[in-house]
């Protein structure tokens, strides 16, 4: 099977990610983590195979994932992780919005990291 038929898998667990808004690649590049040009060539994974990002989602329709070690949330500066959990949960609204809309991946990210220059 050519990759482009295999979907995208997940790096961590193997396992088709399936959705727009499980995508950990996606979430990065709309929370301006990650440049657009190298979204083709960047390994994808679950959100949830993620931990140390995906501990900062606070929304209803996303389980609750702790991350163990150095980068436990509860180990971090309050003030960082309280903008940390602003920014992420944002990113992942803004993913399930896009699940509904058609627009051009350079309108994906949040408004203050569209056009960001790398």
């Amino acid at each position: 099977m050519a990759k482009c038929d295999e979907g995208y898998l997940c790096d961590v667990c193997g396992q088709p990610v399936e959705r727009l808004f499980e995508s950990d690649l996606y979430l990065r590049y709309v929370i301006g983590m990650l440049d657009p040009e190298v979204l083709h060539t960047t390994p994808e994974r679950h959100i949830k195979c993620n931990p140390a990002l995906a501990q900062f989602i606070n929304d209803e329709r996303f389980a609750t994932i702790e991350c163990t070690g150095d980068f436990d949330k509860r180990n971090l500066d309050p003030g960082f992780v309280k903008s940390r959990e602003e920014l992420v949960t944002r990113g992942y609204v803004r993913l399930r919005e896009l699940a509904r809309l058609d627009l051009p991946i350079v309108d994906y990210p949040l408004p203050e990291f569209r056009g960001k220059v790398w």
